[in-house]
């Protein structure tokens, strides 16, 4: 649906409304969910430090699943931070907050730019915190040439999806970056979970060493941190998303049109705790992860709204500047040749 199609939209039954009834947690469903994640996360930690530790280095391919149950670590903090994985606010802020180790992650902090998120989501007027960096052709085009070449190096894929992981995860959730003067909270979050963080790591340095410590942690979230990284730029970064400006702008359709749903096969799905399902995510943040699939089951309509498969998702890569005329994302070339 193009942008045209949104008065029209303002005028239809609030999504909100008709989604109201997945909101309500299970808090047993909760808690099964974290144990199957964290249990197997551990034990293939573990595993792989005991190989290593013996000469058995082919033991580090138990990095690569253990990555994976490192980000639905992650998904489960992110319900946590919209208050969907328990019914209980403090329930969720603790479970987060411990999560948040895990993942190298604040939690206050990261809730509170995670909040700013939702509510600007294809904003025009309202970028910069919570999101990817994401120039116009206008924008872009009136920089000068340093200013182009940052861009271009920002958007490079080995920046975007190598460097930039690394350097987000393990340098700047150190400090909270964008928050800095927003009061005590996001300092006391970020220095909390440092400190947090420094016991079990010195615990493991303790008992398996420094290097295997490091050949096995350092894979296993570089693997986790570009995952996370690529899902949060392909739920958003893909052709034909939705931006607009502060006076055109409107929840709903920025929500159910500037999100993706990626549909991935079911064992990737479950991985990265259903997040795909980003469009009615942003439509309904309330609905826990659990039960995103069942919004698509009893609303068959919106399954194949902003849809990509996994296979389609690698052409969004390219897809770097807003073209305000055609109202699509655009790749540098198509910027240069429209020119």
């Amino acid at each position: 649906m193009s942008f045209a199609a949104a008065p029209a939209e303002r005028k239809s039954p609030s999504w909100s409304a008709l989604l109201a009834q997945y909101r309500e947690p299970s808090t047993v469903r909760s808690t099964f969910e974290i144990l199957v994640t964290a249990v197997p996360f551990i034990a293939l930690w573990a595993l792989a430090a005991v190989a290593v530790l013996n000469g058995y280095w082919v033991g580090l391919v138990l990095t690569i699943p253990a990555a994976g149950f490192l980000v639905r670590l992650f998904a489960l903090q992110h319900d946590c931070g919209h208050g969907t994985l328990f019914a209980r606010r403090g329930l969720n802020d603790w479970t987060g907050r411990v999560l948040g180790v895990f993942t190298l992650t604040p939690y206050d902090y990261w809730r509170r730019t995670h909040a700013v998120h939702h509510a600007t989501a294809g904003n025009l007027d309202k970028r910069g915190i919570g999101d990817v960096n994401t120039l116009t052709v206008r924008e872009y085009r009136a920089l000068p040439w340093l200013g182009r070449a940052r861009y271009r190096l920002y958007r490079h894929p080995i920046v975007m999806f190598g460097l930039g992981p690394a350097w987000l995860f393990l340098c700047q959730y150190r400090l909270p970056i964008g928050l800095m003067r927003a009061g005590a909270q996001p300092w006391v979050s970020t220095i909390a979970t440092n400190l947090a963080i420094v016991l079990p790591v010195a615990a493991m340095i303790w008992l398996v060493g420094l290097w295997p410590f490091l050949l096995v942690q350092v894979p296993i979230t570089l693997l986790a941190a570009t995952i996370g990284v690529w899902l949060f730029y392909v739920q958003h970064q893909f052709e034909e998303t939705h931006w607009s400006g502060e006076g055109e702008w409107s929840f709903q359709h920025a929500a159910l049109h500037g999100s993706s749903h990626y549909d991935l096969p079911w064992p990737l799905a479950w991985i990265t705790g259903n997040i795909g399902i980003h469009h009615v995510h942003h439509l309904s943040a309330k609905i826990p992860f659990y039960r995103l699939p069942e919004v698509l089951r009893d609303h068959p309509d919106l399954r194949n709204v902003g849809r990509i498969t996994l296979l389609e998702s690698l052409k969004c890569v390219k897809l770097v500047l807003w073209d305000e005329n055609a109202r699509r994302l655009v790749s540098f070339r198509e910027a240069r040749a429209a020119a």
